[in-house]
């Protein structure tokens, strides 16, 4: 019987040192899962830093982009018609030649001359600027080229034809920057 108590001594105790055992065990566990988790939690918040400051140098950028943008954009508008200015100062200096000449009692024939040749150079600067004249005499009248501002009755013309121009409408690059101003029949 004492065999038995020591037995049954000893397995207490084994169990008892077991239990000590497992529990040591399950807290080095927890240590170290507490440790890892620790380590997880380093990393994702250095990492978090990371991506938050490049959202910020990101954002940063795109404000410093948006400003050249705009100033681009500024310029464009305030520059944008230079080319077209510079092309027109010639014809301007001529127009300045041509009065000049005119009140010196040139004569009349040479005073036209100029004044056309300035027509051309306004119209050859017109052309390379994608500015057309649109044509309307004899042509059925159309009311996304064409502003009717008199009516006549004709037998020798269909009605909605262009009798008369009375001034000349543009587009440009295709687009309608002036009607033209006409008469139309009945």
């Amino acid at each position: 019987m004492e065999d038995t108590n020591f037995e049954k001594m000893k397995d207490d105790e084994v169990k008892s040192n077991l239990d000590a055992t497992k529990e040591e065990i399950s807290e080095q566990v927890e240590d170290e899962q507490l440790h890892e988790l620790s380590m997880k939690l380093k990393k994702l918040e250095e990492e978090n830093e990371e991506l938050n400051n490049k959202y910020l140098r990101m954002t940063a950028d795109f404000q410093n982009f948006k400003k050249r943008v705009e100033k681009e954009k500024s310029d464009i508008y305030q520059f944008a018609n230079e080319k077209l200015i510079m092309d027109l100062l010639p014809i301007v200096d001529n127009l300045e030649r041509a009065v000049t000449s005119h009140s010196d009692e040139a004569n009349d024939e040479s005073f036209a001359e100029g004044v056309k040749m300035i027509l051309k150079q306004f119209l050859d600067i017109f052309k390379k600027n994608g500015v057309e004249e649109i044509d309307a005499l004899g042509k059925e009248f159309d009311p996304n080229f064409h502003h009717a501002v008199m009516q006549e009755e004709s037998d020798q013309q269909e009605s909605n034809t262009i009798l008369d121009v009375f001034q000349k409408g543009y587009t440009l690059n295709g687009k309608v920057i002036r009607p033209s101003m006409v008469k139309v029949v009945r």
